[in-house]
C-alpha cells in the first residue's frame, strides 16, 4: 500500500539514539526531530497562521473532539477542509479525540463500541467510536490522523491496563479498515501499556504488525514521576520500527524534548508554550521568566538577549509585565509568539547538533544555562 506520509532517516547520533530525519506529507516536508504547535480549535491560540509559518513551524496539531463539537466536521468539510478553513498550507496532524473524551471522567462511558459522552459545552450526548473518529478526521482532511485509543490513567492496575491496550488494538484495526483515503491521509497507531514494560512491548507488537506509516507513544506524561516516564520511554522507542516516524504525545517542556530526542523520538506536541504564555510565563535561554514578578517593573531589557523573535526584537520585560498586569490581549500574543519561537528554534539547533554529531554537547550546554526545570 502506498502511504501519503513517509519517513526518511538521514542520520543517527553516534552516542545516543537521537536521529535526524524527514517526514514527507502531501502538504510539505517536516524536518525532524520536530515540535508541533497545538491549534486545538483550528487556531494556535493568540497567533496568526502567518506568524506560526514565519517562525519555521512546518506542522501543527488540531483536535478532533473540539472540532467535532464546534463548528462540526461537516462544516469544515464544506469549507474545503481544515487547511483552507484555517488558512494553513503546511502539514496538519489531528488527534483522535480519545484523550479528551477519557478526560471527561463521569461524563463518559467506555464500551467496546466506543465512548459515549456528554459534551462539556452543552451536555448533549454523543458517541465517539473508531469509525466516527475516522469519519471526522477524513472530513477535516489532516495529513496525519491518529487512531482512536484509550489512554489509561496513572496509576492503573495491570489488569485494567492490559484490557485497555487490547481494546486499543481492536479499535486501531477498525480505524484502519474504515480509513480508505490512504493516498491523501495517513493513519498512525498509538502504543499504550501504562508503566508496564512488558505490556508496552505487547502493545507495540500488535500495532506494528499492521504496517502503518508511523507510530505514537501514548499514555506517558500523564502524572507519573519523570524518572519513571523516562525509564518506560527508554524501552518504548526500541519496540518501534526505525524506518517509521515515532511520535511522543503531549510533551513540550525543553527537558522532555531533549530526553525524548535522545531516546530516538521524532515528533512532539504540547499546549504548554501557549498555555504558560497566557499566565505570564516565558521560556528563555536562561530558564523560565515569570513576567508577573515585581522585579521586572523597571526592567527595560529584552526578554531573552539570545532570541531574535518579534517579541524580543521589539519589547522589554517592563512592557510585557505592564501588558499582563493590565490584562491586555497583546500580552498572550507576544509571550505565545516568543515561547513557540523558542521551542521551534531549539529543535532546529537540536537537528543541527545531531547532524554534526554533537547532540550530547548541545544538551549539556543548554541545561547548564537553562537551570532547573
Amino acid at each position: 500500500m502506498k502511504h501519503a506520509v513517509t519517513y526518511e532517516l538521514i542520520k543517527t547520533d553516534s552516542k545516543t539514539k537521537a536521529r535526524r530525519g524527514r517526514v514527507h506529507t502531501p502538504h510539505g516536508t517536516i524536518e525532524t526531530p520536530v515540535f508541533m504547535p497545538v491549534g486545538t480549535a483550528a487556531t494556535v491560540k493568540a497567533m496568526r497562521p502567518e506568524q506560526v509559518r514565519e517562525m519555521g513551524a512546518e506542522i501543527i496539531l488540531s483536535n478532533t473532539y473540539h472540532l467535532y463539537l464546534r463548528p462540526g466536521h461537516e462544516i469544515v468539510r464544506e469549507a474545503g477542509g481544515l487547511h483552507k478553513f484555517m488558512n494553513w498550507d503546511r502539514a496538519i496532524l489531528t488527534d483522535s479525540g480519545g484523550f479528551q473524551v477519557f478526560s471527561l471522567g463521569a461524563l463518559r462511558k467506555i464500551t467496546e463500541e466506543g465512548v459515549e459522552f456528554r459534551s462539556h459545552i452543552d451536555g448533549s450526548k454523543h458517541m465517539l467510536s473508531p469509525e466516527k473518529s475516522m469519519e471526522i478526521q477524513n472530513a477535516l482532511g489532516s495529513d496525519i490522523m491518529m487512531a482512536f485509543d484509550e489512554c489509561a490513567p496513572y496509576p492503573a492496575d495491570r489488569d485494567y491496563v492490559k484490557n485497555s491496550l487490547e481494546r486499543t488494538t481492536r479499535w486501531l484495526k477498525r480505524c484502519k479498515e474504515y480509513h480508505t483515503n490512504t493516498e491523501k491521509q495517513s493513519l498512525f497507531g498509538i502504543m499504550q501499556g501504562g508503566m508496564y514494560k512488558d505490556l508496552r512491548y505487547e502493545s507495540a507488537m500488535q500495532i506494528v504488525d499492521l504496517d502503518l506509516p508511523g507510530y505514537a507513544i501514548g499514555g506517558l506524561s500523564v502524572g507519573e514521576p519523570k524518572d519513571l516516564m523516562l525509564e518506560v520511554l527508554d524501552d518504548c522507542v526500541d519496540y518501534l520500527p526505525s524506518e517509521k516516524a515515532r511520535y511522543l504525545m503531549g510533551v513540550g517542556s525543553p527537558d522532555y524534548l531533549f530526553e525524548g530526542v535522545e531516546r530516538g523520538v521524532d515528533m512532539f506536541d504540547c499546549v504548554l508554550p501557549t498555555r504558560i504564555a497566557r499566565h505570564g510565563m516565558a521560556m528563555t535561554s536562561y530558564g523560565r521568566v515569570n513576567i508577573k514578578n515585581a522585579k521586572y517593573e523597571r526592567d527595560f531589557e529584552t526578554l531573552d538577549s539570545e532570541c531574535d523573535c518579534y517579541t524580543c526584537r521589539n519589547y522589554s520585560k517592563a512592557y510585557l509585565r505592564h501588558l499582563y498586569k493590565c490584562d491586555e490581549m497583546l500580552s498572550a500574543m507576544l509571550l505565545s509568539n516568543h515561547n513557540l519561537h523558542f521551542l521551534v528554534n531549539m529543535m532546529g539547533n537540536i537537528r543541527k547538533a545531531i547532524e554534526e554529531d554533537r547532540f550530547l554537547e548541545y544538551k549539556k550546554s543548554f541545561y547548564a544555562k537553562y537551570g532547573r526545570f
